[in-house]
């Protein structure tokens, strides 16, 4: 859409200086032919995104593409429960200058994605504390501003400053998002890669690979995300990540080692690990 790319162009005409290793790489493949462009208008409309989707699916790597089309340096934060407003915005630290002390202060990524115009990536958001968060409600919001609480400076966002989070919805660790946070995004599902796209996902990432492999990996991937919809397996086993780390590992080893290291032993249930097992056995004969 021409208000895509005009703004797009934009954001490509700008200089960050010394920022410029921040600029992700791309490479997501979308699950379909709208999710990217649908996404990209609310990047370009100036509305945080939030990322909904299982572990390994390519959010970040979504996030990282958006980083690499608008050449913008992606600021992240990994979120925990130790998370806190210093993780955040910053801190003050004492420094020595012309044998004087000074208090300075040392500004975090939401600060300098504000000031810089970066894009700021909030990786696992619902894995920090509710408390934590309420911080960042006036940047996210109409308002895209903040009072810094450590300095009283009052921060305007550039207007190139944009935020994209992702959430692994009921995975252990995770809590709910704060309903007045989760109201400040816009959601996107982003699903595992099927067909045709983790095909092409394969060939691009291995094209040294053998034939045999890369249909081994795929048919088992399907059949691993049956399973999940099915119930019988947590998503995690059908990471699209941890197929790729285990069709890495199988270039060197027996493909059934390969899974069972990339794959298989980070399951918790035993049982789980035994249909997992089956199921790789079946196509690798």
């Amino acid at each position: 859409m021409a208000f895509i790319e005009e703004d797009i162009q934009s954001r490509k005409s700008r200089s960050h200086g010394g920022f410029e290793k921040l600029i992700a790489t791309g490479g997501y493949i979308p699950p379909d032919e709208t999710l990217w462009e649908d996404i990209l208008s609310a990047v370009v409309l100036r509305k945080p995104v939030l990322l909904k989707g299982p572990t390994g699916a390519g959010k970040t790597k979504l996030a990282e593409s958006i980083s690499a089309l608008c050449r913008q340096p992606l600021q992240s934060i990994n979120c925990s429960v130790d998370l806190d407003a210093e993780a955040l915005l910053g801190f003050k630290t004492l420094v020595q200058q012309g044998g004087e002390s000074r208090i300075e202060f040392i500004e975090g990524p939401v600060v300098t994605a504000m000031k810089q115009g970066h894009l700021l990536y909030i990786d696992e958001i619902n894995m920090a504390k509710p408390e934590t968060l309420p911080i960042l409600h006036s940047a996210l919001d109409h308002r895209r501003m903040m009072t810094n609480p450590f300095t009283g400076e009052v921060i305007l966002a550039h207007e190139d400053f944009g935020v994209i989070a992702a959430i692994n919805e009921g995975y252990i660790g995770t809590a709910p998002m704060n309903e007045a946070l989760k109201n400040r995004f816009i959601a996107y599902p982003v699903p595992y890669l099927t067909g045709r796209q983790l095909q092409e996902l394969w060939e691009r990432e291995y094209p040294g690979a053998s034939p045999e492999l890369k249909t081994f990996m795929l048919n088992l991937a399907a059949d691993l995300m049956k399973q999940v919809e099915n119930g019988l397996l947590s998503e995690e086993a059908a990471s699209i990540r941890s197929l790729l780390d285990a069709t890495a590992l199988a270039q060197h080893m027996d493909p059934m080692r390969a899974v069972r290291y990339a794959i298989a032993e980070k399951l918790e249930d035993e049982s789980e690990r035994e249909l997992f097992m089956d199921l790789a056995e079946t196509w690798k004969k």
